[in-house]
């Protein structure tokens, strides 16, 4: 006689299999990440519109909070490392149906072309500071020649850095919360967002942050929407799936979810912001921070509870 056990959603610390192994900087590193894929994709997309006077502020200002960003990120990720001396290995191989080797090399080679990128504004940003090595001056006048070129490069490179921070967790099969196909164009979406409201957090000129706005408020509505789809997706799955998604409705993760996600970081915003576009003064601050706050919180929210119901076979 064979007899075959299923066992889904238990989650009894310290007596059930557990894996709880990622935490705060990751979802930290997966915000920071999202939302300078953002700030670049805009900055990118303006350049190579050949639009770059009305948006100063994405392609300056906002091009070195990425900087900080990414660095930011990548001390969280490598905080987080177990085997630190080893995270070099990553960039011996290229493992292409790896979502963490993909990973890796598009956040390597966006962070040097953000690099490139504010090197290339350097004598606009800091007028007063004289480049007196020949090789950087020449370096400085190559990239402002090519600065369209690089634009081309970091456009795709955005996206795709932008739609892996979803990915990363939906190739994890053995977590129904995390084992769906919405995640990277959610996790894309989201940081698009995040990347708007960044840039009108900054800007002081009126008619980029309203230009912004109406990108964001755009976003916002296909953010609310794929994460119906979402929900809606995981109410006709399994079993499992059903139990997973209690998690976010009905159970330890309901208040911030629904709350500080979808109320406070998405609807309250869009609110504020399609406000302001009718032409009512509204302190910018309001929406973007909550905004910002509303992405971290999706993230940590994601991370958290997917980690807390799994598939056993």
């Amino acid at each position: 006689m064979q007899e075959e056990i299923f066992i889904s959603g238990r989650n009894i610390p310290k007596i059930d299999p557990n894996l709880e192994v990622w935490h705060f900087p990751i979802s930290l590193y997966l915000f920071l990440g999202g939302m300078a894929a953002g700030i670049i994709f805009f900055a990118t997309l303006f350049t190579i519109l050949k639009r770059e006077k009305q948006v100063q502020t994405a392609i300056k200002p906002a091009m070195i909070i990425v900087l900080f960003a990414l660095s930011i990120g990548l001390l969280a990720l490598f905080y987080d490392l177990t085997h630190k001396l080893y995270v070099w290995r990553l960039y011996t191989t290229i493992r292409l149906e790896s979502p963490m080797s993909w990973g890796a090399w598009v956040l390597l080679l966006v962070t040097i072309g953000s690099f490139l990128w504010v090197f290339s504004y350097f004598s606009e940003i800091f007028p007063k500071w004289d480049l007196k090595i020949k090789a950087l001056k020449n370096l400085e006048g190559f990239l402002i020649k090519n600065r369209r070129n690089l634009a081309i490069i970091l456009l795709p490179l955005s996206l795709i850095l932008g739609i892996y921070t979803g990915i990363l967790l939906s190739a994890f099969n053995a977590r129904p919360l995390w084992n769906n196909a919405i995640l990277g164009p959610l996790f894309l979406i989201s940081g698009l967002s995040t990347g708007a409201a960044c840039i009108i957090l900054f800007s002081k000129d009126h008619l980029e942050r309203k230009l912004f706005s109406q990108i964001d408020l755009a976003l916002i509505f296909i953010e609310l929407a794929l994460i119906v789809h979402m929900i809606m997706g995981m109410y006709a799955g399994s079993a499992v799936q059903l139990e997973a998604l209690d998690i976010l409705i009905g159970g330890d993760y309901t208040v911030m979810f629904f709350v500080f996600v979808i109320i406070l970081g998405l609807i309250f915003p869009a609110i504020l912001e399609g406000i302001e576009l009718l032409g009512y003064k509204v302190p910018v601050i309001i929406p973007a921070v909550l905004i910002l706050i509303g992405g971290l919180v999706f993230r940590m929210v994601m991370v958290e509870a997917g980690q807390l119901t799994r598939y056993l076979y």
